[in-house]
């Protein structure tokens, strides 16, 4: 049951790095100083004020970034492959299992797969606030996906169950998105 706890726990805080990528990992560097979370060996480093100190720092940029509206559809091309690289990290940090190669192919493909399916379907919400409002749109997304991160990153924290469940539900809506996208016909064709 251990192990069931800590990968809800690691693809939950994966997920938010869809919305926000330093707001997990802040998130759970503050829960492992406290005490409330425990990581594998190898990833204490996140628990180090150095670490706490930078990820407060990137996640006070990104949120303010993302609020610019021409710089939030760039931030998205350059977020999708880091948001899959922060939520491999946090899956693996937190799921303990002896095999590396089983447990670096867990991070990878529930973590870096979660992550990236939410940043995609974020960055879809936010082209098409773009497309409908000129961007005046836009930071209303952005608090959203803060809102998002921080809640669910918490609630993952606290909750690691019902976090997993939430992120379901939560693909399911970007799933149905993208499909609903993807049958649109095209302007122009």
């Amino acid at each position: 049951m251990e192990w069931l706890l800590s990968l809800c726990l690691g693809i939950a805080l994966s997920a938010c790095c869809g919305f926000r990528i330093f707001v997990p990992l802040l998130v759970a560097s503050l829960a492992i100083k406290v005490g409330w979370i425990a990581v594998t060996p190898g990833f204490e480093w996140m628990s180090s004020w150095t670490a706490v100190f930078l990820l407060a720092t990137a996640t006070i940029i990104e949120i303010g970034a993302y609020y610019i509206p021409w710089l939030d559809n760039a931030l998205d091309t350059v977020a999708t492959p880091i948001a899959f690289v922060a939520g491999t990290i946090l899956t693996t940090s937190f799921v303990d299992i002896d095999v590396p190669m089983l447990k670096w192919g867990l991070g990878l493909i529930a973590g870096g797969g979660t992550a990236g399916l939410i940043q995609a379907g974020t960055s879809l919400l936010r082209i098409g606030s773009t497309a409908t409002t000129g961007g005046l749109g836009n930071p209303v997304i952005a608090s959203a996906e803060n809102v998002a991160s921080f809640g669910l990153s918490l609630v993952a924290v606290f909750l690691p169950l019902i976090a997993a469940f939430l992120v379901l539900v939560v693909i399911i809506f970007f799933i149905r998105l993208m499909v609903t996208r993807g049958r649109q016909p095209r302007q122009g064709a």
